[in-house]
């Protein structure tokens, strides 16, 4: 199987388990982690362009699971994680994986954080190593094992 494949693959298990605990998935810790996890992915290499932020921000938009909280109020929380990250990306990435380990005790919401990074890395078919490396910096701020996700 060739390598797109296997992420447009990966991507879409992951969106499918996303959607069988959406319900599960309605907590303020979930929503800024998650929000966390897109704007660290979106800026994984330490820039973010226009087109980047814009097409992060439309598959935040039309995320069934996300869908639980307010467009608005998601992309507020986007975009101040993007602003932290491309003021000062060391420092700001520093508070975006204490954002993200804000859901460590609540290993649904752990995991689910993990599959949105890689949903939203996966999504132009290109699970660059950039991106995996911030999703598996995630994995050991959430105390989950890189494996398990195949990173």
């Amino acid at each position: 199987m060739a390598l797109w494949d296997r992420l447009k693959e990966s991507a879409s298990s992951m969106q499918a388990q996303l959607m069988a605990q959406k319900n599960d998935l309605k907590s303020g810790a979930f929503r800024d982690a998650g929000m966390a996890m897109c704007a660290l992915v979106a800026a994984a290499d330490g820039t973010v362009d226009p087109a980047e932020r814009q097409r992060v921000a439309q598959l935040i938009a039309t995320n069934e699971v996300l869908r639980n909280f307010p467009a608005d109020d998601l992309r507020r929380r986007f975009e101040h994680n993007l602003d932290k990250l491309t003021t000062d990306f060391a420092f700001g990435k520093v508070s975006v994986i204490q954002e993200i380990a804000k859901v460590k005790k609540k290993p649904a919401e752990a995991r689910a954080v993990i599959q949105i990074g890689i949903v939203i890395g996966g999504a132009d078919g290109d699970f660059d190593k950039d991106e995996q490396a911030v999703v598996r910096e995630a994995c050991y701020a959430l105390g989950l094992p890189p494996h398990e996700f195949d990173l």
